[in-house]
């Protein structure tokens, strides 16, 4: 099945084609709870980088770059600081594409360009804080894509998405939008809170096996996690409906719902169902042992306990909760546009719960990595690529222009 072929939007048609209202949300959204402090993290960022055009101190590394035009490039950028006392400094050893990602470089979401690429990797820690106590130089650790401090009350909680020592959405990979923290693909990451973030890899587990549950594996883990144990209770035969791309061009990847699909199965669900208008999709979920139909065919299909909307769209949105059983869970990964419709008194009368939002990814990977250490879940099998990250430009470039669903890099 021929994959599907895209090209990068430079920024005129980037800015032609959003939404201000979508870019407004994501503003605000993004200010949230501490605009000051990232006000404050916009400022210094600003400062260091003009003091070292006049006068270079800080020492430099490789970064892969997607620049306004989408192009993807090694630069010369200011490496990590030496670590506070709570931090440490690691280096990528193995590095995995994000759903995300392709539209993001493409400039088909609001997040501008240019940026530091790559959110999910395992890596090798290479210097740590004075007060750093649960990792150790040499230590191959899971580095989750999002920043959490460990103590706040959020994090306290297992809410680590929502930390409030950062501002709201700090995360790797996605420049001037995730706060200035850089990016997976490069020589070196700054991690500020060590001990908090840093989780050690098992022995025998491959790193490259491991890369994604920096984000998207745990993502799919959460849609399906919290809610089947219960539903097979009361049904063993309960379906789990997963909803991916509607339309058959689409530059958002599927990992996270096969990944979703992948879990459903380790967690001793019968039937699964995937949903995608991509072929190629539906072969590589069939592949995977899940029961993949076309979105045409959902007409035909009962309503499912568990739906997760993998679509990352307004109208995956309504389709995946119009396919909701009464007093069953919708789990939803959201859109980036600012609003969509949802259908108010069928949920109402269906007694429906809808759920949006991001994973708390730090708190989810412990979980996720007894799966893999077992063998009940394997990543590695969604991979569709493996390359070495000297090869980045290329590998990624053919990467984002297609609808390949997962690219994984490793250091030599």
């Amino acid at each position: 099945m021929p994959l599907s072929r895209f090209r990068p939007y430079g920024t005129v048609r980037q800015l032609v084609t959003t939404d201000p209202r979508d870019l407004a949300a994501a503003s605000q959204a993004l200010f949230g709870w501490s605009a000051g402090q990232r006000a404050s993290r916009l400022r210094e960022a600003a400062t260091v980088a003009a003091l070292e055009q006049v006068r270079p101190r800080r020492e430099r590394m490789r970064a892969l770059v997607a620049g306004q035009d989408g192009r993807l490039a090694w630069r010369r950028v200011l490496a990590p600081p030496p670590p506070g006392p709570l931090g440490a400094t690691v280096h990528p050893i193995a590095m995995a594409t994000c759903d995300l990602d392709r539209a993001l470089v493409l400039g088909r979401t609001p997040f501008p360009r240019p940026l530091q690429l790559g959110h999910e990797c395992v890596a090798e820690v290479v210097a740590v804080g004075s007060r750093v106590r649960t990792v150790r130089v040499g230590d191959r650790v899971v580095v989750p894509f999002e920043i959490s401090c460990g103590e706040c009350g959020a994090c306290r909680t297992g809410l680590t998405g929502s930390c409030r020592a950062v501002p709201p959405a700090s995360m790797y990979g996605f420049g001037l939008a995730g706060g200035h923290w850089g990016g997976a693909y490069a020589d070196l990451v700054g991690v500020p809170f060590a001990d908090a973030m840093l989780v050690p890899l098992p022995e025998g587990v491959p790193p490259a096996a491991a890369a994604s549950l920096a984000d998207t594996v745990c993502d799919g883990f959460r849609h399906v996690a919290p809610h089947l144990p219960r539903l097979l209770e009361r049904d063993p035969d309960a379906e789990v409906l997963i909803i991916g791309a509607l339309p058959a061009r689409y530059p958002f990847s599927v990992s996270t719902a096969l990944y979703a699909g992948l879990t459903a199965r380790s967690m001793g669900a019968r039937r699964v169902t995937f949903c995608d208008a991509r072929g190629q999709v539906r072969e590589e979920a069939a592949r995977l042992g899940l029961e993949a139909i076309r979105p045409a065919e959902l007409r035909r299909r009962d309503l499912a306990p568990l739906v997760v909307d993998i679509s990352g769209s307004p109208r995956g949105m309504r389709t995946a909760l119009a396919k909701t059983a009464p007093d069953g869970v919708c789990s939803s990964v959201g859109t980036l546009r600012h609003s969509a419709r949802i259908p108010a008194s069928l949920l109402f009368i269906r007694n429906v719960t809808l759920h949006i939002g991001r994973a708390h990814t730090r708190t989810l990977i412990p979980r996720v990595l007894e799966l893999v250490t077992t063998g009940a879940l394997r990543p590695e099998t969604v991979t569709t690529r493996l390359a070495d990250l000297d090869d980045a430009p290329e590998v990624l470039t053919d990467h984002m222009a297609t609808d390949a669903t997962k690219t994984v890099l490793t250091t030599g």
